[in-house]
């Protein structure tokens, strides 16, 4: 059986060390989330404040992948 990963939008509020961060969803939860590796491969930094896109993980809602830094 396939996990469908569903996808979410935050703002990043706190950056924790190993690109770990902590990112508040839109409906108010906080999760933490840490970069993909595409994201880490092309340096893409992310910030206090950046709105990002978070895969989620189908096993444990507290955790999650960041996909997408928005503009």
């Amino acid at each position: 059986m396939k996990h469908d990963k569903t996808f979410e939008e935050g703002v990043v509020t706190e950056s924790l060390p190993n690109a770990l961060f902590r990112i508040q969803l839109t409906e108010g939860r906080i999760i933490l989330g840490h970069l993909s590796g595409k994201m880490r491969i092309h340096h893409i930094k992310v910030l206090q404040g950046d709105r990002v896109r978070v895969e989620m993980s189908p096993y444990d809602n507290t955790k999650g992948r960041i996909v997408l830094r928005m503009k």
